[in-house]
């Protein structure tokens, strides 16, 4: 009996997950493509902003924009995966409010389906930029293969965070405001465009506390660097927002109640 209540949960994340993702490209001349172009041009416009204009180098590296790009564009992948869950997710339940009459519908799973929206988003840019590293540098390391390890306690930490927003979305409507300045912040005081070990140090433990720095940092050891990833570090981590993500869903649960009378 649960296996087959796990498997029609399972079946309807899935619909609801390749819903998302086609709903938000329906009518595109080029559909699903742009998910393969959009990191392409964001990646263009940060490299001319960072690379050319300003001219931002990286320590430990040759200087050239093509090395600075392909760590920026880690950072970028990194946080814009985050920041689609954190921007979304004030808004998932209260977007679908026939969702919520329906007593046999697990609420759960719309912050589920938004992290994995995002995790296909964040697979496509990672292909532009596996892409990318082997057309430029002509080198693939087989640690590229540890990436989906590293990312996986951000997916953890992502849908804890939809469960507490959507939760509390219902009932303090200014949070959707709020996220997007967050998101913002997040990217500026994490290192994903900032090498953390140039700043003075009295500012670092700002950037250290951002939970996408060390998710950030690991990404860029195992695919620009090819070396491992930190496992303790990555192990602490993921073992405190599993953690978080348990409270998370209880809070979700002990607030569900109330989503009828406020939609």
């Amino acid at each position: 009996m649960n296996s087959s209540i796990g498997a029609r949960y399972r079946s309807l994340l899935v619909e609801l997950t390749k819903r998302e993702i086609l709903g938000r490209y329906r009518g595109a001349a080029i559909g699903l493509l742009w998910s393969l172009i959009s990191p392409f041009l964001m990646l263009m416009v940060y490299t001319l902003a960072f690379g050319y204009i300003l001219r931002s180098k990286w320590p430990g590296t040759s200087g050239a924009t093509t090395d600075f790009a392909l760590i920026l564009f880690v950072g970028l992948i990194v946080h814009g995966f985050f920041a689609e869950c954190l921007t979304r997710a004030p808004l998932a339940v209260l977007s679908n409010p026939s969702y919520v009459k329906r007593v046999v519908f697990p609420l759960e799973l719309l912050a589920c389906s938004m992290t994995l929206t995002a995790l296909f988003h964040l697979a496509m840019n990672v292909v532009v930029l596996v892409a990318l590293k082997w057309f430029w540098h002509g080198e693939l390391y087989w640690q590229m293969l540890l990436l989906p390890l590293v990312i996986a306690p951000l997916v953890i930490l992502s849908v804890a965070v939809g469960w507490f927003l959507s939760a509390l979305g219902v009932f303090v409507r200014d949070i959707s405001q709020i996220v997007g300045v967050l998101a913002a912040a997040m990217l500026f005081l994490s290192s994903a465009i900032v090498p953390v070990e140039t700043l003075p140090e009295s500012y670092r433990w700002v950037f250290y506390a951002n939970p996408l720095t060390l998710i950030i940092d690991q990404a860029r050891e195992v695919v620009i660097w090819g070396r491992s990833p930190d496992w303790a570090a990555l192990g602490l981590y993921a073992a405190c927002v599993t953690v978080l993500a348990g409270l998370a869903l209880a809070f979700f649960r002990k607030m569900r109640g109330g989503f009828a009378d406020v939609l």
